[in-house]
Parts: C-alpha cells; structure tokens; sequence
C-alpha cells in the first residue's frame, strides 16, 4: 500500500490558496508516484489563524469536503485530508475528514484533545465522540490529530481492534520536536503498529513548526522522515504483512493483563 505523505507549509489566513496548493501537489505526485493514498496536515486549510477561524472555517466541512471528495474520484485516489477549522452549530471543531478512492466520505473525526500551549480551548470546542477504526482497501486504520499522540489510551484502544496503520496528522512545534519523534515511535512499538503521519513546516504567529513527517513500522524502524525545514513529499510502500508477524512474534496483546490496570 503506497503513501504519499504531503509536508507543507501552509498560507495563513488562505483556504482558498491552500487548496489551490494541494490541487497541485495531488496533480503533480498522482502523476509521479501513483500512490494509494495521500496525507495531508492538520488544519491546512487556515493554519492556526485561531482568532480568525469565525469567518474562515468551513461550514459543516464545506467547501474542503467537497473539494477533496472531487480530487479523490478523480485520481481514484484514497485521501486521508489531514483536519480542518469546521463551524458546526455549537462552535468550531478541529475535524479530519477520510475519503475512499470513489469520493465517499468513510470516516470523520473531531480532534478531542486541545493544546493549551497554543491556546486552542479559548477558539475550539473539543471533540466528543471516541476515536474509531475504519477502512481502506480491506485494511483497518485509525487517526488522531496532534496533540493526541500524548494521550497513548487512544492508539491502544484502536490497536486492540486490529488496526495496522495509525495516521498522525499535525502542526506540531519545532520547539517540542523531540517529543514528536519519540511519541510516534513508542506508539508504533507498543501497538505493533506503523505510524504515518504529516506535519507542517514553517512559521506562524511567532511559532515554528518541525516538520519531520514519518513513516514508521511496528518495529519502531523509522522507513522515511522528512526534514524539518523544507517542503517535501515522502512516499513509502507499506508491507502489511509485517504486522501479524510481529504481533505473533511478540504476543504482547495476549500478554496483556487489563484487571491489573485499573
């Protein structure tokens, strides 16, 4: 299964011009790489113009939904569409969008968890629904957004239901870049799981952004990783197999001991 990972930087304030860009981007890597599924950042539609999000989020996931559902019949290409700022009637949400290659939408999700430091509680209502497992080409898979990946509960719950691959989609700072890297290493060796994920570079608001989009197996290998500086695209085949055998290999889930736990 083939990625293509989309490490942008992103025009504040533009949604406009950045689904112009990502248009481009999609055109320009279906032509080259031929990937099965493509990722982008997390609110890549407006960056973090949090105190503009009234007049730029989309209203109840449009126009982006539309846009996306419309590349991906296109190309015949499955979208993981990164997350965007989305107005629904009792405030805004940070929501990820996932899309087949035949332009249905097959999954949604509301990031549940806000970052403090960057003062998203003040501008974002919370997500309240659970973290679910869907599917692309017979494959199960989950996906959290940022500030998620420091809440491990949530990629074991999906583990514990199969999923293979966990996407991480992110505008995580260069200041804490450190953490970025070995938070998503220790989730793909503590689920036997890989771990793709895309993160923004670039600068907003006095705040620079690290970049270092990864591929990781359920060794806890790091197969791609972009840098933390340049606009990149970062594409890796996936080999599937690898996760049974691991977790055949290392029985850790039927080692487990929940009623310990609590």
């Amino acid at each position: 299964m083939k990625h293509a990972v989309y490490q942008m930087d992103i025009i504040a304030g533009d949604p406009g011009a950045n689904r112009l860009k990502v248009e481009k981007w999609v055109n320009r890597t279906v032509k080259e790489e031929q990937p099965d599924i493509i990722v982008l950042p997390e609110m890549w539609t407006t960056g973090y113009t949090l105190a503009e999000l009234e007049k730029l989020a989309d209203v109840d996931g449009e126009p982006t939904t539309s846009f996306l559902k419309n590349m991906a019949s296109r190309h015949n290409i499955n979208i993981i569409g990164g997350s965007i700022a989305n107005k629904k009637e009792d405030g805004i949400y940070n929501s990820s969008i996932v899309i087949d290659d035949r332009g249905n939408v097959i999954y949604q999700y509301d990031k549940i968890h806000l970052v403090p430091m960057l003062d998203e509680p003040r501008y974002l209502t919370g997500g309240k629904e659970k973290v679910q497992v869907f599917e692309l080409g017979g494959v199960k898979m989950g996906l959290i957004i940022c500030y998620d990946l420091r809440f491990p509960e949530l990629a074991r719950s999906l583990a514990l239901q199969d999923v293979q691959i966990l996407y991480v989609v992110a505008q995580w700072p260069t200041a804490r870049k450190e953490h970025w890297k070995a938070l998503q290493v220790a989730r793909a060796i503590e689920n036997q799981m890989y771990v793709v994920s895309s993160n923004r570079i670039g600068s907003y608001d006095g705040v620079d952004f690290s970049g270092n989009s990864m591929v990781i197996d359920p060794w806890g290998n790091v197969l791609k990783a972009g840098s933390g500086t340049e606009e990149e695209t970062i594409v890796e085949t996936l080999s599937l197999e690898l996760v049974p055998k691991i977790r055949k290999d290392v029985p850790i889930f039927s080692s487990r001991v929940p009623k310990l736990y609590e």
